[in-house]
């Protein structure tokens, strides 16, 4: 049985919009976005922290990462990224897992007190859909 969600999200348990899947590492919008298009990104390992990944992880993680970054532009014409972890406090779910959220010259982020946002209806499947389209053309 999966210990979190995120564990359950990769067994399929749990439903979710996912932009990315591979054998090592799974990414999905989340469901309650910073901006939309924000997507959470973890290995399919059940890892809590980033202290306790593994070395062999790290790469595809982080490659999966950097890669779901580099796709926000042209798929939510994103002017940049945040990407953050957190590590136990903050840590909403314990299973490591980074953000990778679109950011937008004059968005209003301000340090660490995000706003939510919520996707209309139809509008979470556009978004992974654009993302996914992003990924593929980058490789």
């Amino acid at each position: 049985m999966a210990t979190d969600i995120f564990c359950q999200i990769v067994a399929g348990e749990l439903a979710t919009t996912e932009v990315w899947r591979d054998e090592a590492v799974v990414a999905f919008l989340d469901h309650r976005p910073v901006f939309k298009g924000h997507v959470l990104v973890c290995p399919t390992r059940h890892v809590e922290t980033l202290l306790d990944l593994p070395g062999p992880l790290m790469e595809p993680l982080f490659t999966v990462a950097q890669r779901i970054a580099s796709a926000m532009g042209p798929a939510v014409a994103a002017d940049g990224t945040f990407v953050a972890m957190n590590n136990v406090v903050s840590q909403s779910v314990p299973h490591l897992h980074v953000h990778v959220v679109p950011r937008h010259r004059g968005d209003g982020l301000r340090g660490f007190f995000w706003p939510r946002t919520r996707y209309a209806d139809g509008e979470e499947a556009e978004y992974a859909a654009r993302l996914r389209a992003a990924l593929a053309a980058s490789g």
